[in-house]
């Protein structure tokens, strides 16, 4: 793979020990002749921080990495992303692996993997994307939601709920698992949209082609929506708009060790039990 000379770094000045492995892997990249290094503890980053930049290297949790999407995704490079947090579903490196790896990483040692985003609109000249997931719910807390779904201008079903989470493959472990979706495959070209607390028991989980294009209606036409993007953006809806949501034409790319295994951080993370046969 073509190495990463020019690095943004991002790191959560909230995480222990963040602060101080950026430096750690900024050196690493100094060392290794990168001729361009910028750095930033701000989740909120400025726009075009990315710009002229082969890579980002964020070091936080999930919610750090998912902070640095958008632009990513924007400029077209991809995100190597270093667990400082709990989990870790997207930032695959622990701080040991990276300080191990990055030197060689940087030369070209790793693999790219491709992840879909949702587009969602919520009217002219007001769109967004997300990584993990859409979730739309009422504005004010602790309301039910009255919504209408519709797929390729087709009637789905209607919804008396908390609000619906519209996920993306790589946001299946996220607030659709909480929810009792399902976990998907990342490579999988689909959409899943899990209720929240639906008011029929028969309303679960409906995975969707990713061709679709989605559509929910607001049918109480005394409330507002408010959709939530990844958990880090919000987008309020007046009463009566439609909220739009299919994927979208960019990709986000993470940048992986070559002997990523997806089931492999599945057992790590959920602490499912494994490898059977080599135990006998």
């Amino acid at each position: 793979m073509p190495p990463f000379r020019k690095l943004a770094f991002v790191f959560n000045s909230d995480k222990p020990g963040a602060a101080e492995l950026a430096q750690e892997l900024m050196e690493i990249a100094r060392l290794g002749g990168e001729k361009k290094l910028k750095l930033s503890a701000d989740r909120r980053l400025p726009r075009g921080y990315f710009k002229d930049c082969d890579a980002c290297c964020v070091i936080g949790g999930d919610g750090t990495l998912l902070g640095a999407v958008r632009g990513a995704a924007a400029a077209d490079i991809p995100i190597i992303g270093v667990n400082q947090g709990s989990l870790g579903f997207l930032t695959t490196f622990s701080a040991d692996e990276a300080r191990a790896q990055f030197a060689a990483l940087l030369q070209g040692d790793y693999r790219l993997a491709r992840r879909a985003l949702l587009d969602c609109k919520t009217g002219p000249r007001r769109s967004d994307i997300a990584l993990n997931d859409v979730l739309i719910k009422d504005a004010e807390p602790s309301r039910i939601v009255h919504l209408e779904v519709f797929a390729n201008s087709k009637l789905v079903t209607d919804y008396t709920c908390d609000g619906l989470i519209f996920s993306t493959p790589t946001g299946s472990t996220a607030y659709n698992l909480a929810a009792g979706g399902p976990i998907i495959h990342p490579s999988a070209g689909v959409i899943a949209m899990t209720p929240i607390c639906p008011h029929t028991l028969s309303n679960r989980t409906i995975i969707f082609r990713d061709d679709v294009k989605l559509t929910v209606v607001n049918r109480d036409a005394g409330s507002r929506l408010l959709v939530a993007m990844d958990g880090q953006r919000n987008l309020v809806v007046t009463a009566g708009s439609p909220v739009e949501i299919s994927i979208s034409a960019s990709t986000l790319a993470l940048a992986q060790r070559r002997d990523y295994s997806h089931f492999e951080v599945m057992r790590a993370k959920l602490k499912w039990s494994g490898g059977f046969l080599d135990k006998r």
